[in-house]
């Protein structure tokens, strides 16, 4: 018994892992097909002269553009309106900010400026110079980011992280080791960002399309409910956001335990048939 037992075991590994080859090879396909039709996307110049907008008031870009000299800061200008967009809510308030990758130190006194008094910049370098850009409110950590027992560390050493700004060694491996150490750790409502992610068949592309895959999980326990129970992932995790080159992840400002599905109105399918009557 316990061999035919093993057998029915090992078929069932086998199916389970042909039907998860088969989805991956569908998967495949219909990012192929994506590509080829985000490639074949034809330019259509808007008709309306009103129909662009004057671009909005931006601190984060006006820090920028007067950054004539002094540390440097090296950004695509559309980052900034991509920072504003998730970054604004923190604006004045005591917030703690990571940003990985210091280079020259000129986005350290950025956020500073953009987010006010309140805020604590923590910079990560593999660098040892970079503490040399270490103040009252910026502290420099330095140290390999693909390194867990790094991460171990600096988060016994911080225990509340707002943000997140990875422009590190961008490397697929160092962006998803930092990804899976320290956004469990970012505290509720706050934001995950990393930018630099260029090129069209990246590891880490799928990694996070991986990741907007599980938002979409779905787990109804009982035939005609309209309530789903939120997994693990679900519970704490807001969104994901995919731009050019960035792609930022938000966390729910209160854990969820089920995602539901509400009916509203009193007429439902007014033209459809119903019980064999016109």
């Amino acid at each position: 018994m316990k061999l035919i037992g093993r057998i029915f075991q090992v078929i069932g590994w086998a199916l389970a892992n042909l039907r998860d080859a088969v989805m991956g090879l569908e998967n495949a396909m219909f990012a192929k097909r994506a590509r080829v039709y985000a490639e074949a996307w034809k330019y259509k110049k808007a008709d309306d002269a009103g129909a662009t907008q004057p671009p909005a008031a931006n601190r984060l870009r006006a820090f920028f553009d007067a950054n004539d000299e002094g540390n440097g800061i090296f950004k695509f200008l559309h980052y900034f309106d991509i920072y504003d967009r998730h970054f604004s809510k923190f604006v004045g308030k005591e917030v703690h900010i990571v940003e990985v990758g210091v280079y020259s130190g000129g986005s350290l006194k950025m956020w500073r400026d953009y987010f006010g008094d309140k805020c604590t910049v923590y910079g990560v370098d593999i660098l040892d110079e970079c503490r040399n850009y270490e103040s009252e409110n910026v502290k420099i950590f330095i140290g390999d980011q693909e390194s867990r027992e790094f991460w171990r560390e600096f988060k016994s050493k911080v225990p509340r992280v707002d943000i997140l700004i990875d422009d590190g060694g961008h490397l697929a491996e160092q962006q998803i080791v930092t990804l899976e150490e320290i956004l469990p750790h970012i505290a509720p409502g706050g934001v995950y960002l990393c930018e630099d992610v260029s090129g069209t068949r990246m590891k880490l592309t799928a990694y996070v399309n991986g990741l907007q895959n599980a938002l979409n999980s779905i787990n109804i326990p009982e035939p005609g409910s309209t309530v789903s129970i939120a997994t693990a992932f679900q519970q704490q995790v807001c969104s994901v956001h995919q731009y050019p080159y960035v792609f930022v992840i938000e966390k729910q400002v209160e854990p969820i335990s089920e995602l539901v599905a509400v009916k509203k109105g009193t007429i439902w399918n007014p033209f459809w048939k119903e019980d064999g009557v016109d």
